[in-house]
């Protein structure tokens, strides 16, 4: 009989639960998923272990303003993906709450048919603070959850609006949702949101103007091939598919799958290794800042970083300085500082 008491040594307990969610073991994945969102030796043990598996999934950032109907859609895609036998994992970026610093799972609440559902594992996280749009650990949990086996990880974002283009680099596919007379087209192009898009959706397609909507967004997107006509040195911007959904009724949301099917057979050909190792870019990032600021956070480097933040809140330092000054506190040589321009 196997030995199912939890170990206090944080590798062998990730290993426990590493080989346990990767079995199907539900309870195991949740802590490990927790384990990951506190950011715990044990994450990151299970994450040294699970990464080499992580890649198979396909990952598809949901975004888009409040309003929009990403939840709704959320659960149309699940149901859709669930009728073709296909498992589907959710990271459902919550805001968090004021009190208990929690996430305020409403999109746990939207999509509570589907909690009894074997092939679909739903997961809400706080977003603390973070203003981008994703918690900053959800590429880590898109990851677990992607080697634990599941075909698609949705990562659905808070919904707040022009912050939200971080998605773009967790995520393999990006879909932008928009609502019919959201506002008018240099609003769209304000939110930043439509130049990460690989597909846009004009959600709530049963509301007047949702055609409207939808012509317009094809006619301000640039279109493929050629190049920038701002920066003729430059490829001109892909142009994303436009489609319309309802995803209150599920209309439009098997084009929808098939779109997305196509752009993952597309970018398994190599397309879209851009967009892996912008992803691989912002993972090594997020490491070696946490990293860092753990190593100045050690007895013998707390009083300099103390006195370097205190000088800088004062004015008294700048913060490249501040910069330079730590990381020299840390044996880490000072970035020289850009480059005089030539004349």
């Amino acid at each position: 009989m196997n030995d199912r008491r939890p170990s206090s040594d944080p590798a062998a307990r990730a290993a426990q639960l590493a080989d346990a969610a990767g079995t199907g073991d539900r309870r195991s994945l949740a802590r490990l998923l927790t384990a990951v969102e506190n950011r715990t030796p044990v994450a990151e043990h299970a994450l040294r272990r699970l990464y080499p598996r992580a890649g198979a999934a396909h990952l598809v950032g949901i975004t888009g303003p409040p309003g929009a109907g990403k939840s709704t859609l959320v659960a149309a895609l699940i149901a859709e993906l669930r009728r073709a036998d296909r498992t589907v994992a959710v990271v459902a970026v919550d805001p968090s709450s004021p009190i208990t610093g929690g996430a305020l799972l409403g999109d746990r609440v939207r999509m509570q048919a589907y909690a009894s559902d074997d092939g679909v594992f739903i997961r809400s996280m706080a977003s603390r603070g973070h203003a981008g749009g994703l918690a900053a650990t959800s590429t880590a949990a898109a990851a677990v959850l992607a080697a634990a086996g599941f075909d698609i990880v949705l990562l659905e974002t808070v919904g707040t609006g022009q912050s939200e283009v971080e998605v773009a680099a967790a995520a393999d596919t990006t879909v932008v949702l928009e609502a019919p007379e959201m506002g008018d087209e240099v609003q769209a192009i304000k939110a930043g949101l439509l130049e990460v898009a690989d597909i846009v959706v004009v959600n709530k397609g049963d509301r007047p103007g949702a055609q409207r909507t939808a012509a317009q967004l094809r006619a301000m997107l640039s279109p493929s091939g050629g190049r920038d006509p701002t920066d003729p040195a430059r490829p001109a911007p892909k142009r994303p598919d436009v489609l319309v959904t309802t995803a209150s009724t599920g209309e439009g949301i098997p084009e929808l799958l098939a779109v997305l099917d196509r752009e993952r057979a597309h970018g398994a050909g190599g397309a879209n290794q851009a967009a892996r190792r912008a992803r691989a870019e912002a993972q090594i990032r997020a490491v070696l800042v946490e990293r860092l600021w753990d190593r100045l956070a050690r007895p013998g480097h707390q009083s300099v970083a103390a006195e370097a933040i205190d000088a800088v809140a004062a004015h008294d330092l700048d913060p490249y300085a501040a910069a330079d000054r730590l990381l020299a506190e840390l044996g880490t040589q000072p970035d020289p500082g850009p480059a005089e321009e030539q004349p």
